[in-house]
């Protein structure tokens, strides 16, 4: 008990820590808003009261973490689906994933990040707010990309690139895709603007980049109709927790983009350079979708099978948690089991062996007479006479044919 006129920390952290906000309150949305209508609310007001725009302001950095916190539970639907069942309670705010800003992290604080990514640890990085707010004020230089002509760059780390696409009122009926590759795994985001009614740029579509066999890439289909894209950083940290859940929430993140497709006129895209220390070699591509209909319809068709192996996967999950739980009752009590007759059975030795008036043996006298034993046996069988082989000192020398002895008279001259 803390002594008088002191409090104990957990009593000042009590006293000190303020009552969480509504996450759709801190956005300023409803609870009926899409995923496109929350993500630009957090962007806009990230891009406020970012650190890099407000380096002295407190409140600013504490209004940025509440707006990230807000967004982080309803950019997640697992997590959005809790909270608008049970409230901040149901969800751990330690397993929060940041998005950190890594043009604003210095060197020391880089290092660190790319150790963890390097280590495993999902790491989520978000577009530099100085691009951001650039492209807000059309401060931005923009390149012309042209259809079906793509084109070889490298762009420095936390920098961006800005093109601009043309299209018809015939190439926006037929569809419309965006692709970006990189040979040497680079990490990038390709980015999608509106044009505000001032001239500036808002940021509306972000697509990380994603290892595909031996490149990174990413791409944005216009294709008139949902087309579904996976982010594999969805319930990361659980997947980490739990080993089967790496494979439950394999789909979790499996989403519809926000939008479908493009009305004719200009178009901004951009490739951002997403890695840590050095730039990002990439190779950027805009298409028609006019001569891939086949190909159309393929995605519509693997994306519904997805969508329906997702439906099953939720099923099969609560199924195998079910037999899961019952498969290891079952083994705690094979395992309790065998010990209880093990047990018994020694117990029941215990028992049988009592009933002897002579003293117990020990195991090492026992051992140490039947080695004595043996080794009388064997002198009993020493003693006992054997006919022995004549050594070779005692056989007699056999005479060669050469050998012969003569008697020679040394009287007698030869």
């Amino acid at each position: 008990m803390p002594a008088h006129g002191f409090s104990s920390k957990s009593e000042k952290n009590e006293a000190t820590k303020q009552p969480r906000r509504d996450p759709y309150e801190v956005l300023g949305v409803s609870r009926n808003s899409t995923d496109q209508e929350i993500k630009s609310a957090y962007r806009k007001m990230a891009l406020k009261y970012h650190p890099d725009k407000n380096a002295n302001d407190p409140k600013a950095a504490d209004m940025f973490k509440e707006v990230t916190f807000s967004y982080n539970i309803l950019s997640d639907p697992d997590k959005r689906r809790q909270y608008d069942t049970s409230g901040f309670e149901a969800i751990e705010s330690e397993s929060q994933e940041l998005e950190l800003d890594l043009s604003s992290l210095g060197a020391v604080n880089t290092m660190f990040a790319a150790l963890f990514s390097k280590l495993g640890v999902p790491i989520k990085t978000t577009v530099s707010a100085t691009i951001l707010e650039e492209a807000l004020n059309g401060l931005v230089t923009i390149r012309p990309l042209q259809l079906g002509q793509p084109l070889f760059k490298k762009v420095e780390k936390q920098c961006a690139h800005f093109y601009s696409v043309t299209i018809t009122e015939q190439e926006a009926q037929a569809g419309f895709v965006c692709r970006v590759q990189s040979p040497d795994k680079s990490k990038f985001k390709l980015l999608y603007f509106e044009q505000e009614e001032n001239g500036g740029l808002s940021l509306a579509l972000q697509e990380d980049s994603a290892k595909t066999g031996k490149v990174t890439s990413a791409g944005m289909y216009f294709l008139g109709f949902p087309v579904y894209r996976l982010d594999q950083t969805v319930n990361s940290m659980a997947a980490a927790k739990d080993p089967d859940a790496a494979f439950f929430k394999k789909l979790d993140g499996f989403q519809p983009c926000e939008i479908t497709e493009l009305k004719a006129g200009t178009h901004i895209f951009a490739v951002y350079g997403d890695n840590f220390f050095k730039s990002a070699s990439y190779s950027i591509e805009v298409l028609c979708a006019a001569p891939f209909s086949e190909e159309k319809e393929k995605l519509r068709a693997v994306e519904a099978q997805i969508l329906s192996k997702r439906a099953e996967l939720s099923k099969f999950e609560t199924e195998y948690r079910e037999v899961l739980a019952r498969f290891t009752e079952m083994t705690n009590r094979y395992t309790q089991e065998m010990q209880a007759i093990d047990e018994l059975l020694k117990h029941w030795n215990a028992i049988r062996a009592s009933y002897s008036t002579s003293p117990p043996l020990k195991r090492s006298s026992s051992s140490s007479k039947i080695r004595g034993s043996f080794k009388e046996s064997n002198g009993e069988e020493d003693h006992q006479p054997k006919d022995k082989k004549p050594m070779t000192k005692d056989r007699p020398k056999k005479k060669k044919w050469y050998n012969i002895h003569l008697k020679v008279d040394k009287r007698k001259p030869c």
